[in-house]
């Protein structure tokens, strides 16, 4: 299974949303990494079928997947961002639903539901009404309908919104354990939902795919360049405002600061300490926020 994006471009009138796109995905899971805006869910919408391109294409083994129509559709799986749940509805009513909307043979919705509902750890909920359910669970129900038949390209758009820490990673770890012999691409400007499970990274910033590569090459290319300084918090402003410095993560212990940041050399006039690049710096690197 391959998927081949060739100078794909989008238009809203005289905007530019996709400014010539280029990729090939193999199995595997890739991070779509870029701020609110850069043309992460207009990619997403023309994949699942939702847009159309201005020009370009999409091909799947060679194929449109324009022309493939509902033949691509039946090997698609996508979570949208928004929870467009129906309340009064039981998790198990839910995939029923679902299951008759994408024309699956009763027999199979009847083998699939409870395996997905327990693959997402909701089986013991599986006749509870969704209105009781919590943020996470619901996050979790939405991927059980993008695998309940057993897609072999899996589209997640935004899959951790508005959840807290526990349990992003409960959805980071359920991505991995589904992830195997798909084609997963995982939509996101949170960098922490791909750095442990995407194989590659692909960044987009204003329409335009500034890069795609493997998370330890992205990380390698900034070796050297990422330092911990450790100062007052009276000099914080002058990082930035004097010294020009692309700043990440602060910490605090009393009353001193432990700022991370990207500079090509060992800054002067600071305790600084050389660290290991993560993702998190790259995406500053790139998109400096």
């Amino acid at each position: 299974m391959k998927l081949e994006v060739k100078a794909l471009v989008k238009n809203y009138g005289k905007k530019q949303a996709l400014k010539g796109i280029d990729a090939f995905l193999t199995e595997g899971v890739y991070g779509f990494l870029g701020p609110n805006g850069a043309g992460k869910s207009t990619f997403m919408n023309i994949l699942t079928g939702n847009l159309r391109a201005t020009s370009g294409q999409i091909l799947c083994d060679g194929e449109d997947i324009v022309k493939m129509g509902r033949r691509f559709r039946g090997i698609l799986g996508y979570m949208p961002q928004q929870q467009a749940l129906y309340p009064n509805f039981t998790a198990a009513g839910f995939l029923s639903y679902i299951a008759a909307l994408r024309d699956m043979k009763k027999s199979r919705a009847r083998e699939r539901i409870p395996k997905v509902l327990e693959q997402v750890g909701l089986l013991d909920v599986a006749g509870d009404k969704i209105r009781s359910f919590s943020g996470g669970m619901k996050q979790r129900l939405l991927i059980a309908q993008a695998v309940l038949d057993e897609p072999k390209i899996l589209v997640l758009d935004e899959p951790t919104a508005g959840l807290d820490p526990k349990q992003r990673i409960a959805i980071r770890s359920l991505i991995s354990e589904i992830a195997a012999g798909k084609i997963v691409i995982i939509a996101t400007h949170v960098v922490t939902d791909v750095e442990s499970v995407a194989n590659r990274i692909l960044l987009i910033r204003e329409g335009e795919l500034i890069a795609d590569s493997t998370r330890e090459e992205l990380t390698a290319s900034l070796a050297g360049k990422v330092w911990e300084l450790k100062i007052p918090e009276e000099r914080l402003a002058e990082l930035t405002e004097e010294k020009g410095f692309l700043t990440g993560n602060v910490s605090r212990e009393g009353d001193t600061l432990f700022v991370r940041v990207i500079s090509e050399q060992e800054p002067q006039g600071f305790e600084a300490e050389a660290m290991r690049p993560g993702l998190e710096d790259v995406y500053l690197s790139y998109f400096k926020e």
